[in-house]
């Protein structure tokens, strides 16, 4: 990701976590931001925020769009990169409309950084991004393994110390 544009993504972050610090909402670190099927929600994001994810955050072991892959007992693996959708989201009733308010400033800006950037808009469920992107890994890693065969089908012997 361009410099540039990773930097303009986190101010607008920035912008949007003090926004949100503004408002106030409390959070009962319940989980349920990360639970989307089981509390009946989905995180949309932007391509742009994908990317953003997808280059800090640690790697993930199963796509599900049930519940996020980095959740772990509850707390949240990719805190720095996560998406606006995650930041803006907290169960507090008496944060909803603030919040969607804030959500639709921020995804306003996010479409207007990729305009001025020339890239094309794309807001998906994460699952959708995290399966595209691991199938993309496999790929290269398949590519990989295409360009370097194996010299030889004997299995790779290593030497093991020779005892003194």
């Amino acid at each position: 990701m361009d410099p540039n544009l990773r930097i303009a993504i986190q101010t607008i972050y920035q912008k949007v976590d003090e926004a949100v610090k503004q408002a106030g909402p409390k959070c009962e670190a319940s989980g349920r931001c990360c639970r989307f099927a089981e509390y009946g929600h989905t995180l949309f994001l932007s391509q742009l925020e994908a990317e953003y994810l997808l280059a800090s955050a640690p790697p993930f072991s199963s796509v599900d769009p049930a519940v996020c892959p980095f959740q772990v007992e509850s707390l949240c693996t990719a805190r720095e990169p996560r998406p606006l959708g995650c930041r803006v989201y907290f169960c507090d009733p008496n944060y909803q409309e603030e919040g969607q308010r804030i959500s639709e400033q921020g995804i306003r800006e996010l479409k207007a950084l990729a305009d001025e950037h020339g890239l094309a808009w794309r807001y998906a469920p994460l699952h959708v991004f995290l399966k595209e992107h691991r199938e993309q890994f496999v790929s290269q890693e398949n590519a990989s393994a295409d360009q370097n065969p194996p010299v030889s089908n004997q299995p790779h012997k290593i030497p093991l110390p020779m005892a003194t």
